[in-house]
This record gives structure tokens, sequence and C-alpha cells, in this order.
């Protein structure tokens, strides 16, 4: 399934991949060596956060050595800042450190695409989360195939392939790979997802990964259609909306536009409390007296005469 997996990728080349030293990336890495002789790169994110870290850098530079394939590594700072989760932290600085490297270790390669290794598990995963925290379409829609970001076009080769192949995959070619001891840590939900829930989801519905897959994709699909109505709707209200335009839509059309002019122009997303506050005051906006000041995120969306605006 792997190698079904890697035979359908088709990136342009050269290709840089995040390895992190576990099983997943260095199954990834030895794939796409084995594909792209000579037109891989990878690149090793070391966070400090566990003793283990420098035996990953160890893990990463071996292995790189005997595939032939450049290394980059970068030592970031990852800690979070009180109120932010740790795991968001560590993934923005991570990223954030694989396209510095990209762009200054291989600047004149002409390198673009970069292969991360979450696979069919993190998929399950990452929907189990949204779930419990009653997330809408953009959560359900979990972790896409291909995105941007940083300039670069990010893939996910592996997201049809469950952990236990991949690992199988690498025991039979006697490939080493260095096992993260937080992994183990049930203080982590993903960690109690993986080690009581998907046993449970085996047993029960064996086919899971393929069918939470399906509905990942339909999330997206429908996420995408509603993100092209709150295109034309905000060309419609204004950015800053006009409120009078505004509430000409229907409530829901409300909601998905005022959601999207919040997210492409001030980067911010309203809880859900926080949005059926906003569409409540704009409902009982009738009189120019009525003022509105909704808290969301570290700013307020205000009324501003006949516009709403977001105050950071």
């Amino acid at each position: 399934m792997l190698q079904d997996a890697i035979a359908r990728f088709t990136p342009s080349l050269p290709l840089a991949v995040a390895l992190s030293g576990g099983a997943d990336s260095t199954a990834l890495l030895v794939a796409c060596a084995e594909k792209w002789p000579q037109q891989v790169r990878a690149v090793h994110v070391h966070h400090g956060l566990q003793a283990a870290a420098d035996d990953f850098e160890r893990h990463c530079y071996i292995l790189c050595k005997s595939l032939g394939v450049p290394l980059a590594v970068r030592h970031v700072d990852a800690r979070h800042v009180p109120g932010e989760s740790p795991e968001d932290a560590a993934r923005r600085a991570r990223y954030a450190a694989i396209a510095q490297a990209v762009r200054s270790d291989w600047a004149g390669e002409a390198l673009h695409d970069v292969a991360v290794a979450q696979h069919a598990d993190d998929q399950v995963e990452t929907i189990l989360l949204a779930l419990s925290r009653g997330a809408g379409l953009p959560g359900l829609a979990a972790m896409p195939a291909h995105w941007q970001r940083d300039g670069l076009t990010w893939h996910r080769p592996l997201l049809d392939v469950p952990a236990s192949e991949i690992r199988a995959w690498l025991r039979a070619r006697n490939i080493e790979w260095v096992e993260d001891p937080t992994n183990r840590d049930e203080r982590f939900v993903r960690n109690r997802i993986r080690a009581r829930l998907l046993p449970a989801l085996e047993q029960t519905f064996p086919q899971f990964r393929d069918t939470f897959a399906r509905s990942a994709r339909h999330a997206a699909q429908a996420q995408s259609l509603l993100a092209e109505v709150a295109q034309a709707d905000l060309a419609l209200v204004g950015s800053p909306p006009v409120i009078a335009t505004l509430r000409g839509l229907s409530n829901p059309r409300q909601a998905n536009v005022l959601r999207h002019w919040l997210r492409t122009a001030h980067d911010v997303a309203p809880s859900a409390a926080q949005l059926d506050e906003l569409l409540a005051q704009v409902a009982d906006c009738a009189t120019r007296g009525h003022g509105i000041r909704i808290k969301v995120a570290s700013g307020h969306v205000v009324r501003d005469g006949p516009l709403l605006r977001f105050a950071a």
C-alpha cells in the first residue's frame, strides 16, 4: 500500500521531505529516494523539547548518509506561551523552519515541493479531535492531501496508508527508526485516541480508515463550495462589510461571509458563541444608534457607522 501511494505521488522535482526520524517520515524518505535518486532532499527540525531529540537528529544523519540524500537541520525554540497549545506552537515552528531551510539551503535548485508523512491513522485522529470539539466543516475536512504555505506546495502522500503498514514495510527492509517516547504518554489526547479508540474502531468497523477519509473528503468539498459562496457574498457586502447589505443575506450566509471576512482579512476565527452574538447584534442593527462591540480572538468586531470593522 505504501509503494502504491508513492507510485501515485507526482510532485515537482527536486522534492524536500520533512524528516523527524520516526517510522513514518523514515519510510517516506526511503521510498521517495528510491523513486527519485538524487532528486530528494531532507529537512530535520530539532525542537529541543525532549531528551530523545538528539537521538532523532543522529538517526537522520545516518539515514541520509546511507541514502545519499542531502540533509538540512534546523534547531528551533518551540516553547509555547501561556494559553497556547504546545502542539500548535511546535507545529508552527516546524513548518517555518522547514520552509526557511528549503529557501536557504537549496535556493538555487528551484525546489518548491515538500512532503510530510502524516498517514491514515493521523487523519482519523484529526477527525475524532474535530468531532470532540464540535468543529464545523473546516475541522471535519481534517488534513488536506495538498496545500500551499510559505510559497511552497506541501504534500501528504501517505494519508491513505495505515501506520501498521508503514512499520511493516520498514521491518521487511530491516530499516530502523527512532520511537518518540512521548507517543506513549496518554496525557496527550491524540495518544489516548491512538491507544484506546483506534483499536476499538478496528474491532467494530474494520474499514473505518477508508470511511472516515471519505467523510473528510465530503466535508472538504462542501467547505470548498461554502468558500466560493462566501467569496461572492464578500464582494457584495464589501470588506469591511456594509451592515445594511449584510442584513439582506440569510442568517447562514451572514455567518458564512463573516467567518470568511475575519479569516481572510484579519486572520482570526470567531468561536461559535462569538459568531452567534455578532449575528444577533447585526439583526438588532435597525437604527444608527445601535452599537456593536464583540470580542473575537485578540480584538473586537465593532460598528463604525454603516460598516463593521475589526479592531485589533
